[in-house]
């Protein structure tokens, strides 16, 4: 436990983002959250599913990600799916904005992890993809699959 450097866990990440984006770039922020967020979110009650995020007033706020209330938390539990802020820097805020309102790119969050006992969100200026795009990922990534298959029952017989 004497290790040097501090040990990442992934509390919740977002598959349906890689999915549905091309992923150009990723960002590493902070986000605010209550105690008991916190100890849900340790407890693995987190949903990235469908969560987005945007600047309004010059602040970056994620949309849509649900955090499930903590069991023990009675009247110290908030609304599962509030808007939460993100902690970046104002030129990178700018930055994004200004891709995202020239160039047509989402913000997408795309995993929730723990760093140095802090929460952070690993946020992704994403492309949409089209429907045909999709189908060639599938296709490209299930002939990877037959090829490591075929290399795998190659080998056996060797």
């Amino acid at each position: 436990m004497a290790s040097g450097k501090a040990q990442n866990r992934t509390l919740a990440q977002n598959k349906k983002a890689r999915h549905d984006y091309f992923v150009e770039s990723t960002v590493e922020a902070g986000i605010e959250l209550k105690g008991t967020e916190v100890k849900s979110l340790r407890n693995g009650g987190c949903n990235l599913k469908d969560c987005y995020a945007h600047v309004k007033d010059g602040e970056m706020w994620v949309v849509g990600m649900h955090i499930s209330p903590y069991d023990h938390g009675n009247i110290f539990n908030c609304d599962p799916l509030r808007e939460r802020r993100l902690l970046l820097h104002k030129k990178e805020i700018m930055r994004l904005f200004g891709l995202v309102g020239k160039q047509g790119y989402t913000l997408v969050p795309l995993s929730l992890y723990l760093k140095g006992g802090r929460v952070k969100v690993e946020l992704g200026l994403c492309l949409g993809k089209h429907l045909y795009d999709k189908r060639a990922s599938d296709a490209k990534r299930e002939a990877e699959r037959e090829i490591e298959r075929y290399e795998k029952g190659r080998q056996q017989w060797k």
